[in-house]
């Protein structure tokens, strides 16, 4: 694997995308998309992430995000590993869930190809990891990430989102704290 997006300084702050695999429409569903910010929540509390945007789209989140104790791939390691086992459980325990087969026959294809995975994989192991190093490139991203529900045609202003930090940004409510950069 090539070191072009990965994260290189644990200290720094990065734009990154973290992606279903086969690109599943898992968080079309709410109940998936209170799980990341629930996690988000916990992350910032319990293991010292500094979540500076996010937006959570309908197969993949993306984040600016950083560790005040300079271990952002443990952070992103445990963030991905728990919401995993949530979602994972969730479905697999849902009654109501329709899609069920079909998700896990999907994860379950995934993860064949894949030593790390176990016997199902929701997340892809890249993370496009991008740090940014100028103001350019932040707002760059900040913009990237608060447009993407726009551009999807879902809402016609990004703080109309009610799963992105665009809301924090004009200072509305907004479902989670950030750190604003």
């Amino acid at each position: 694997m090539g070191t072009a997006y990965q994260i290189s300084d644990q200290e720094a702050t990065y734009f990154m995308t973290f992606q279903i695999v086969g690109w599943a429409d898992i968080f079309s569903r709410q109940i998936y998309r209170d799980v990341i910010i629930d996690s988000f929540k916990f992350c910032k509390i319990n293991k010292n992430m500094e979540l500076a945007a996010y937006v959570i789209m309908t197969n993949h989140v993306h984040v600016i995000m950083s560790s005040s104790t300079g271990k952002l791939s443990d952070l992103v390691r445990d963030f991905k590993k728990h919401t995993s086992k949530q979602i994972l459980s969730i479905i697999s325990n849902n009654p109501v869930e329709s899609r069920k087969k079909w998700l896990e026959m999907v994860f379950k294809y995934h993860a064949k190809f894949n030593k790390r995975s176990g016997e199902k994989q929701l997340w892809t192991h890249d993370n496009h990891a991008v740090e940014l190093s100028t103001n350019q490139m932040i707002d760059s991203r900040l913009d990237y990430i608060h447009n993407n529900p726009v551009k999807s045609g879902w809402v016609s202003k990004p703080e109309h989102y009610l799963y992105s930090s665009a809301s924090n940004y004009i200072g509305i409510d907004s479902l989670i704290d950030i750190e604003m950069i």
